[in-house]
């Protein structure tokens, strides 16, 4: 498609030798090419977790678990940039995109997040329209290509949120998650070589210069608090300047151009055409996953599945459950008195309340053991009566629990009575009725969890899917591996496998482990559906043991 150029944006004045010598920089020639790149997974997660378009509302909250049997992903995030002058419709033309592609999981991140922090005499310039903020020096380029590495790489980033009014970054920041589709969308979007890199599908919205000033000023007046001499003065100084000299230029850089923006229906339908192609992906017809993820002889033979996907974690353990459990599981003693309280709460004749109180107990028991697999140091302390004791502290920074809702909340408790002063924090799963997916819904982490041991809390696991992706996401949030432990009262042997050969360096503490799992993916001999006995509520016919963190 052919665009006609236009006119806007705009820099502070600058030399016309050094302005050249930036541009060049800035971007490679037109014939530099890039290898093909793989295409890769994220999530997200923003502020309100909501993307409201005209037809639908898309809960952007949520994470799909594209993370191979080695709990790595098996593949990146569809990234696409968008480019244009300033009030082009960038951000109606992402929203479209989104609208029309009907993916579940995408990620919208604005330039506009990355102005960079003013010095005192930027702030004065620019209270009185004097600061060029079109001008490629006026965004963090560092931050937004660290930002946009992290996602494709599936961990979480901070955004900075940027107030337009004050011209500054608010203190604080909204944490975005990885997703399918990446959309960054920006003026400066082409503006640097290495954040080229980055983009799967380039795409320049093409508006008519008097459009852009129209919406300019309706925009910087009505939700910046702006003065119409003020935009106009700013206009002309810096935003169509610099559209001339540093954005028009980068059309020659877009795979796509999209004349009219918004406007153009057949541009947009093209376009998400193409991401559509880029998305798709062999499924495996015995395993009902994709086929980079199966284990079985279909994948190897190339036969394609065209059913919806249904993320079918027994191919994956399949393959380990004739091994010997892992090194990295450790089970509480079967003393008598833990025997005898397995059999009190596995007996479907026991009542309610007697369920909760020997629950409790074992929980306490398993909290107390998984303490003492933490690290230790030797330490002197002084009695009182004035003697040394040689003895041992823990070594560590502090202890974070995390509970997976809702059967893990019950564990709290146990975990505060032993752990004075030990931060909660809360992830909530739910299978997608549709795919068959395990999705992340609610998340709710203390700060600087990365440098704590953390608590990972499920009563049961039978597959093993909630916990990879609860540990997934403490993962994403840079809490080591070694520093994980994940506590369930009673595992099964499918679920420990999982967990352990997609994470061998995660530690497995479990008061017991049953061999089997059925058909409907229920521990056998098990001990029912731990949340429903435990709250008192009924539990549906086609239930799982991981039903409380994969409600369906």
């Amino acid at each position: 498609m052919a665009a006609v150029p236009v006119a806007e944006g705009g820099p502070e004045p600058h030399d016309s030798n050094s302005s050249a010598e930036s541009l060049d920089r800035l971007y490679p020639a037109v014939g530099s090419t890039k290898p093909p790149r793989k295409r890769t997974t994220s999530q997200c997660k923003s502020e309100p977790p909501l993307l409201r378009t005209s037809k639908r509302t898309i809960y952007t909250a949520g994470r799909p678990p594209w993370y191979n049997e080695h709990g790595t992903q098996s593949k990146e995030a569809f990234v696409i940039g968008l480019g244009g002058g300033s009030a082009s419709g960038k951000t109606t033309v992402a929203t479209m995109i989104i609208e029309a592609l009907d993916v579940p999981w995408v990620v919208l991140l604005s330039m506009d997040s990355f102005y960079k922090v003013l010095t005192k005499q930027q702030q004065e310039q620019a209270a009185s329209n004097d600061f060029n903020f079109d001008h490629p020096d006026a965004f963090d380029f560092d931050l937004i290509i660290s930002t946009l590495k992290k996602l494709k790489q599936g961990k979480s980033v901070k955004i900075p949120i940027y107030d337009f009014t004050t011209h500054s970054r608010k203190k604080e920041w909204k944490t975005l998650y990885g997703a399918n589709v990446i959309i960054f969308e920006g003026i400066m979007a082409f503006a640097d070589k290495e954040l080229l890199k980055l983009l799967d599908l380039k795409i320049f919205v093409d508006t008519d210069s008097d459009i852009r000033l129209v919406r300019r000023l309706r925009r910087d007046i009505s939700e910046r608090g702006r003065d119409i001499e003020g935009v106009i003065k700013q206009y002309n100084k810096f935003v169509k300047p610099a559209f001339d000299q540093y954005i028009q230029p980068t059309m020659r850089l877009a795979d796509i151009v999209v004349p009219r923006g918004s406007g153009n229906t057949v541009a947009i339908d093209l376009i998400v055409q193409h991401v559509h192609s880029q998305l798709e992906e062999p499924w495996c017809w015995q395993c009902l996953m994709p086929s980079a993820l199966c284990l079985c002889v279909a994948a190897a033979a190339g036969t394609q599945c065209q059913r919806k996907l249904r993320w079918d974690l027994a191919a994956l353990a399949s393959a380990h459950q004739c091994h010997p459990l892992p090194q990295t599981l450790s089970v509480l003693k079967s003393t008598p008195q833990v025997r005898g309280m397995h059999t009190i709460i596995r007996n479907k004749e026991t009542s309610r309340d007697e369920f909760i109180f020997y629950s409790k107990r074992l929980m306490r028991l398993l909290i107390e053991h998984a303490l003492s697999l933490l690290p230790f140091q030797s330490c002197t302390v002084q009695t009182p009566q004035g003697q040394d004791y040689e003895g041992r502290t823990y070594s560590g920074k502090q202890i974070t629990g995390v509970s997976i809702l809702r059967a893990g909340e019950t564990m709290e408790p146990a975990l505060r009575a032993v752990c004075k002063d030990v931060r909660i924090g809360t992830i909530l799963i739910q299978t997608n009725c549709n795919t068959g997916e395990p999705e992340l819904h609610y998340l709710r982490l203390p700060k600087d969890i990365s440098e704590d041991h953390v608590i990972l809390m499920d009563c049961t696991v039978s597959t093993g899917a909630a916990a990879m992706m609860a540990v997934r996401v403490l993962l994403d949030h840079d809490v080591p591996e070694d520093k994980i432990f994940l506590l369930s009262l009673l595992m099964a042997e499918m679920g420990v496998h999982s967990v352990a050969y997609a994470f061998p360096r995660v530690k497995i503490i479990t008061t017991a482990v049953d061999k089997k799992v059925n058909d409907l993916f229920r521990i056998i001999p098990g001990i029912g559906n731990f949340g429903d006995r435990y709250f008192g509520t009924d539990a549906p016919p086609d239930w799982s043991d991981d039903e409380d963190a994969l409600s369906t």
